[in-house]
């Protein structure tokens, strides 16, 4: 999950408003500069006074890694809300009878039954009344493969193929002034939403904290993101950066600041700031510890899983499976694997992360050495033309091929889509892609992110993201004129500190004290942080 945020003053930038009803509760920090206490909460959702002042630390430039930073955090300390039970409303499932004609014709018994959702007022037949042998069979077989997470409703919800641009809709309130799929979809996302803030405590504290003064007050905030129920609002690789920057350059002249969250993305920041044409300064929410930690590691280590089982049902024990690349993203998708009794290989380019490969206990080849006898292909290196046509026409027939690292970049689909290959769609998100002599692979999301598009990233570990990013864009947005400069500035020690220690009440963690003799040792702060920023966890 990568993010990418730019805020403007509102009176000086002319953007169009797209916020709906229910915009999600900015999260507060405050500039050490102004000391203010910065709260905001929403009211309808969380009760209660404002806690005590919080404040933000300044992030420091990524050139002075070793310097102190100019502003300091000292967090108080939050009491969690605890998180109150949430019930999903179900439909009745009220199965009907069936029976055989004589003609081969499978019917329903009369009695018919309808399905109604209370918030939409929506009624429809749960089944035909009359249906065919290889209908019903085809309709069963479908339903098997559905998934019922968010990221399946979001994607295949409608079957209306028809662009959202061309459509006119309108809110509860009457305003048209935005462009999604289905409007109708509203109150099964506000459902949605309600249950992944019950696995976002950092993100709910620091809401709860928010309701004095406004820290986004005034500002307009453009995002491009991959929509789930976690995200809300939030880009992927530096998308919109970079089109503002080819289409509405001048438009940098009226923005406060980025804040970048993916490997690409920040990848394109440097390049920009290494020719000079960075036109405003901007986070590194990227190499943040919590994003590449809590978000590359343990997150993919859980949704590489998800995807493949909800996508091919395959059996992971005995699976020979090529992962290429060893950063964050690889390391966990590599420890799921060979936790399921998989036979794991790894490509990498870089001479450390291959060493750590090979003390993992993961044989290093390269990728035309295994490409025609594994079973599985999955591309974590955030480049591009990682597998190209010349290992696709390789590999064996039923290998699966999938993308967990960025966009559609690293697997060329464009090579596949040729007068003699043909395409099979099986199911929602995955193809057959067949060759002239019969062989077909079996290709994941059209190479997209695995994890985002077939299965659901989990939600404790966008808290810890989404919360890193807030208090990165609230503390571009209020910071003095002239405190960051038109460079890539990396978030301070202390602020990673911070939003891990929002998160530990949910495991009911105690962290163990330094005495002042302790602190004094180690020449550190009590309160931290405990670890200088070149130390690497």
């Amino acid at each position: 999950m990568s993010v990418q945020v730019v805020a403007a003053k509102m009176a000086e930038v002319e953007l169009k408003d797209v916020h709906g009803k229910d915009s999600p509760a900015e999260s507060p920090v405050t500039p050490t500069s102004e000391g203010k206490s910065l709260a905001r909460n929403d009211p309808s959702r969380e009760a209660g006074s404002s806690s005590s002042s919080s404040t933000s630390p300044t992030a420091e430039p990524s050139a002075k890694a070793g310097e102190p930073s100019p502003g300091s955090l000292t967090p108080n300390p939050v009491k969690m809300p605890q998180a109150s039970a949430m019930k999903r409303p179900d439909p009745q499932q009220n199965g009907g009878e069936a029976f055989v004609n004589r003609d081969g014709t499978v019917a329903e018994a009369p009695r018919m039954k309808k399905i109604q959702f209370a918030d939409q007022k929506q009624e429809f037949n749960k089944r035909p009344t009359k249906i065919g042998r290889r209908s019903l069979s085809r309709s069963i077989s479908q339903s098997s493969t559905d998934s019922y997470s968010s990221a399946a409703s979001y994607t295949d919800s409608s079957d209306d193929e028809t662009s959202p641009r061309d459509k006119q809709q309108k809110n509860s309130k009457g305003n048209g002034d935005f462009c999604i799929k289905n409007i109708k979809q509203a109150d099964f996302g506000r459902r949605e939403i309600e249950i992944a803030e019950q696995e976002m405590p950092a993100l709910m504290a620091l809401r709860k904290r928010a309701q004095g003064e406004k820290p986004l007050a005034g500002a307009k905030v453009v995002g491009c993101t991959h929509i789930t129920a976690q995200t809300a609002i939030l880009d992927d690789g530096g998308d919109l950066t970079h089109w503002i920057y080819k289409k509405y350059p001048n438009m940098f002249k009226k923005i406060k600041g980025i804040v970048e969250e993916s490997v690409t993305g920040v990848h394109r920041l440097y390049q920009l700031s290494k020719a000079g044409k960075l036109c405003v300064p901007a986070m590194n929410v990227n190499d943040s510890v919590t994003k590449q930690k809590f978000d590359n590691l343990y997150c993919c280590r859980e949704s590489i899983l998800d995807g493949l089982k909800r996508t091919t049902d395959v059996m992971f024990g005995g699976k020979q499976v090529v992962v290429c690349g060893y950063g964050e993203v690889g390391k966990g998708c590599c420890a799921a694997l060979k936790a399921m009794g998989s036979i794991v290989y790894v490509t990498e380019i870089d001479p450390i992360c291959a060493l750590q490969a090979c003390m993992d206990g993961f044989r290093l080849v390269k990728l035309n050495e295994v490409i025609r006898q594994v079973d599985i292909v999955i591309t974590c290196t955030g480049n591009k033309n990682v597998v190209v046509r010349e290992y696709l026409d390789r590999m064996k027939n039923g290998c699966i091929v999938c993308n967990m690292g960025h966009s559609n970049t690293e697997i060329d689909v464009a090579s596949l889509r040729t007068p003699e290959l043909t395409w099979e769609r099986v199911r929602s998100q995955v193809d057959h892609v067949i060759w002239p002599d019969g062989k077909r692979i079996v290709l994941l999301a059209e190479g997209r992110l695995l994890n985002l598009s077939c299965s659901t990233v989990p939600t404790f570990v966008l808290s810890i993201t989404a919360t890193t990013q807030a208090l990165a864009l609230i503390e571009l947005y209020n910071a003095p004129e002239g405190r960051y400069k038109q460079d890539v500035y990396l978030l301070p020690k202390k602020m990673d500190e911070y939003v891990a220690s929002l998160h530990l009440p949910t495991f009911d963690a105690h962290l163990t004290e330094l005495s002042d003799e302790q602190a004094k040792y180690l020449g550190l702060n009590k309160n931290g942080p405990f670890k200088p920023n070149y130390y690497r966890y």
